[in-house]
């Protein structure tokens, strides 16, 4: 009986990491801009202590990382993660881009979660401010109803036409000559 508790055991956790790895949290908040445009859904930005905040971990343990979670991200959000820990290395540039966007956000605590819609004014990156949140009990369903309560103020920028590719192409063209 032992056994097969055991096999048991091993074949659930086994879903568990398979479901977990199905996201992709990104750390280049300039690639995550491209994939939001091009995907046409908001910046999901968790702004995180991820070794020593007990409340960013048991917001990824109670929510994040359900499987209700996972399918409501993968067709919902560009989720990008934000760290700032006190006992693992980041890069530099990765650093100081949290940093800067922890300020334009005034983050003054974790975990939050900021929805973002990524704006480009005059070649500078802007961002509308949907909404933000953080810890919530009341596991993945109290979450999601906030979150997608934030989201419906996401309104996707309309695709370019064929001629409007063409005329910016053009432009470009015309700089580089």
């Amino acid at each position: 009986m032992k056994k097969v508790t055991i096999v048991l055991i091993l074949f659930l956790a086994s879903f568990t990491t398979n479901a977990q790895e199905e996201l992709t949290w990104h750390t280049d908040l300039n690639k995550a801009i491209e994939i939001s445009n091009q995907e046409s859904k908001p910046l999901f930005l968790f702004f995180t202590g991820s070794d020593w905040c007990g409340w960013c971990i048991r917001l990824q343990k109670e929510v994040f990382k359900t499987p209700e979670f996972i399918a409501w991200a993968k067709d919902k959000v560009v989720l990008v993660e934000l760290d700032y820990p006190r006992n693992k290395q980041l890069p530099q540039e990765i650093k100081d881009q949290n940093l800067k966007l922890q300020q334009t956000f005034a983050v003054r605590g974790y975990p939050t979660v900021w929805f973002a819609k990524p704006t480009l004014l005059d070649n500078k990156i802007g961002f509308e401010q949907l909404g933000s949140t953080g810890y919530l009990a009341g596991g993945p369903t109290v979450w999601l109803k906030t979150a997608n309560d934030i989201i419906t103020k996401f309104v996707p920028n309309p695709k370019p036409t064929k001629k409007q590719i063409k005329t910016s192409k053009k432009k470009v063209a015309k700089k580089k000559a």
